[in-house]
């Protein structure tokens, strides 16, 4: 008797509570995810998600740099120049950069796209057959290269170009990039059979430039490097994104919010996205209309240590003293002092000029009157050592060298000519 009456519950009654265990079966947010993104979509008067995190090349916006990079990823494969290298920093819109170089080739070449950068060589071998309809498993390398010397000399016939790239290929040991050099050796006399492009972060260029990968490096004839958007290119991004998401409205981010964000995301685009996303979700939250510059500071300040808050006005710190030209390298102020006698000796001869020069004169002037008066003996006793002292001292101080004693200098400097005069003075007074 139950059992009629469990099978006729759903289609008698419209409110019959589910089992706890039926309804733990179903994940709350498939119920609830599309309601959620179409309040928001309203919101702001959305057809989708305009910073979304898939490279949809519809939302593609190719900065002057990115613009360059393309243009030489396409130049290198007309010219048929073989190895190419494509190299920015994480978040730069490498993988969308080269979906859409790939794009332009859809009717002039075959491609293989390669994300596994942690493979060997020989599963790196499998997923390019793989990307070309080709089953290898069970084949070992010789088999491998073989079959794809068929393809490549097939689509040659065809006049049809094969291009490889390959993603993150930071993440690739020496080995399996050997084995990637040597795929550049299927070739005719006239042209390459094989284009390859190798795309990873900064740590591809460092590896490349080890001198165990000479060979590699020879053959690479065009490094593309990405650099981030400029405050400009950030503005017409973010419009871009908006516009093919369908926005018509007035202007959602004021022009603070986007210095700000410019500022904060170093104009590398993950990074724009994400903010960008945070902030709209914020403001949809908080019944906002539009995202200014209070609204960006706040979403920073829920985002972490890693984008800090701007400063208030009154707390911002006064700007950095200036720093001192630095100092030549032979400045007298980097030298020890011991190794600069020429200051203190200018200070000791003004000393003395000044001093010791008036005292050793009057004393001359004092020894002849007192001769004239007939004071000779007393004269003699103490007049000459005092003169033998200050031409000692005379004569150290203009040569340091010598050690200072109590003999009397020679007589041929100058400095003792007025002592010896000085002293003979009293006797030939006496004599008279």
């Amino acid at each position: 008797m139950s059992d009629p009456e469990i099978r006729s519950w759903p289609d008698q009654t419209v409110n019959v509570p589910e089992p706890p265990r039926e309804r733990a079966k179903q994940p709350l947010a498939v119920g609830e995810r599309p309601n959620i993104d179409k309040m928001f979509l309203d919101c702001y008067g959305l057809n989708e998600q305009p910073f979304g995190v898939t490279p949809d090349l519809r939302f593609l916006y190719l900065g002057s740099k990115h613009r360059q990079a393309l243009d030489v990823l396409n130049y290198g494969t007309e010219l048929n120049r073989g190895f190419l290298t494509l190299i920015a920093e994480a978040g730069m819109g490498k993988t969308s950069l080269l979906f859409h170089y790939l794009e332009g080739l859809r009717n002039t070449a075959r491609t293989m796209f390669v994300f596994q950068s942690d493979a060997n060589s020989t599963e790196l071998m499998r997923y390019m057959l793989a990307d070309l309809g080709i089953d290898g498993k069970g084949m070992d390398m010789p088999e491998m290269r073989a079959v794809l010397s068929q393809i490549l000399m097939g689509e040659m016939r065809a006049g049809r170009r094969v291009v490889l790239v390959i993603d993150e290929a930071q993440n690739l040991d020496e080995k399996t990039l050997e084995s990637v050099r040597l795929l550049s050796n299927f070739e005719t006399p006239w042209m390459k059979l094989l284009h390859i492009v190798l795309s990873g972060q900064p740590q591809l260029g460092e590896r490349l430039a080890k001198p165990s990968m000479k060979q590699l490096r020879q053959r690479v004839s065009f490094a593309v490097h990405l650099e981030p958007f400029t405050r400009e290119e950030v503005d017409l991004y973010i419009d871009h994104r908006l516009w093919v998401a369908g926005y018509k409205g007035p202007q959602l981010f004021s022009e603070g919010a986007r210095a700000l964000l410019a500022e904060r995301s170093e104009g590398i685009p993950r990074n724009i996205n994400n903010l960008c996303f945070c902030a709209m979700s914020y403001a949809w939250a908080t019944k906002r209309k539009t995202i200014d510059r209070d609204t960006m500071n706040e979403v920073l300040a829920d985002l972490g240590p890693e984008l800090p808050v701007e400063p208030k006005r009154e707390e911002l710190p006064s700007p950095p003293m200036q720093k001192a030209e630095p100092k030549p390298a032979f400045s007298p102020l980097t030298q020890p002092v011991h190794h600069l006698p020429q200051p203190v000796h200018h200070s000791t001869e003004r000393s003395l000029s000044k001093g010791g020069w008036v005292h050793f004169a009057l004393l001359c002037v004092l020894g002849i009157l007192l001769g004239w008066i007939g004071i000779q003996p007393e004269v003699g006793k103490w007049m000459s050592p005092t003169a033998h002292a200050m031409s000692s001292a005379v004569h150290n101080h203009l040569d340091p060298s010598s050690t200072p004693g109590p003999s009397v200098s020679p007589a041929g400097d100058s400095e003792n000519a007025p002592a010896n005069s000085q002293t003979q003075t009293p006797a030939t007074t006496g004599s008279r």
